[in-house]
C-alpha cells in the first residue's frame, strides 16, 4: 500500500503542477463565474465552488507533503553518501537532521567559527603571496630591500 501511495502521490503532484491542470482549473473557475448570473449568485452556486476547492486543497496538502517528505529524504541520503565518501568529511554531519534546534545552533556556530578562521588564514596567505611577489619584483628590477 505504501509503495502504491508513493507512486500515486508522485503522479498526482506532477499532474497538479502541470500547466494544463492550471489552465483547466482556471477554465472551471471562469465557467463557475459566468454561470453566477444564471443561478442568481445563489448560496448553492457559491457552495459548489467552496466545497470543491476545500476538498481539493485538503487532499493536495497530503499529496504534496508526502512528495516533499520523500524528496527531502532522498536528498538527505544523497548528501549522506557524499559525506561518507569524502575522507576528510565530518561523518557526524550525516545525522544532522536528527539533532535538536539547540544542537543545530551549536553546530552552526562551530562551522561559522571555522569559516572565520579560514577567511583569516586565506587573507594572511594572500598577504604573504603579495609580499613575496612585490619583493621578487623589486629584486628583479635591481632594487634592494
Amino acid at each position: 500500500m505504501g509503495r502504491w501511495f508513493a507512486h500515486f502521490a508522485t503522479r498526482a503532484s506532477a499532474f497538479a503542477g502541470h500547466y494544463v491542470t492550471f489552465l483547466a482549473a482556471l477554465a472551471l473557475i471562469l465557467v463557475w463565474a459566468v454561470t453566477g448570473p444564471i443561478f442568481g449568485f445563489s448560496e448553492t452556486w457559491q457552495l459548489y465552488i467552496n466545497t470543491g476547492t476545500t476538498i481539493v486543497t485538503f487532499l493536495m496538502v497530503f499529496l504534496i507533503q508526502n512528495t516533499q517528505n520523500r524528496d527531502a529524504l532522498a536528498m538527505h541520503l544523497k548528501l549522506d553518501e557524499l559525506i561518507r565518501a569524502m575522507h576528510d568529511a565530518d561523518n557526524a554531519m550525516i545525522r544532522a537532521e536528527d539533532e535538536t534546534d539547540e544542537e543545530l545552533a551549536a553546530l552552526k556556530q562551530q562551522y561559522e567559527a571555522l569559516s572565520t578562521k579560514h577567511d583569516a588564514l586565506t587573507s594572511r596567505l594572500e598577504e604573504q603571496t603579495t609580499g613575496r611577489q612585490t619583493q621578487a619584483s623589486a629584486e628583479s628590477s635591481g632594487g634592494t630591500r
